[in-house]
């Protein structure tokens, strides 16, 4: 801490967020009408199981995590959002009707956004040419 001020931790929480948070609340609101109509609670249930299936973003501002981002990663992000949304109202709405229903299996990747960096880290390691092992010397004897 630079600064004299005290420390109050309600002041260094508020502009911590997860990445994914206003992504998902926006997809929900975009993807139903009960939203729309100002549903709140419904809204609430779906985003948290949304969120529950994306990996943590935590940053304190979006362009912390944009500027670092490829356009290949934006579209896998918005893809994973628009997924994990579709899951979670289809979930929330039969656990309305009373119906016992399994969210699908989710792949999530706590290192990256990009499932494939891995499989290159893998191949680039297969990718490399053998070597030889390196041959030792072996000293001549003085006759």
């Amino acid at each position: 801490m630079l600064t004299n001020r005290p420390y109050v931790m309600a002041d260094e929480v508020d502009f911590l967020h997860n990445y994914y948070e206003r992504l998902v609340v926006q997809e929900v609101h975009d993807q139903s009408e009960r939203v729309q109509q100002g549903d709140r609670d419904f809204l609430a249930d779906v985003s948290c199981v949304a969120l529950n299936r994306l990996p943590p973003r935590y940053i304190r501002h979006d362009v912390d995590m944009t500027f670092f981002m490829s356009p290949q990663d934006m579209v896998e992000i918005a893809n994973k959002v628009s997924q994990a949304v579709t899951d979670a109202l289809q979930y929330v709405e039969s656990r309305e009707r009373g119906e016992e229903v399994r969210l699908p299996p989710v792949e999530v990747s706590l290192i990256s956004t990009r499932g494939d960096k891995s499989g290159k880290a893998a191949k680039s390691t297969k990718e490399k040419p053998a070597t030889a092992p390196a041959k030792t010397k072996t000293p001549k004897k003085k006759t």
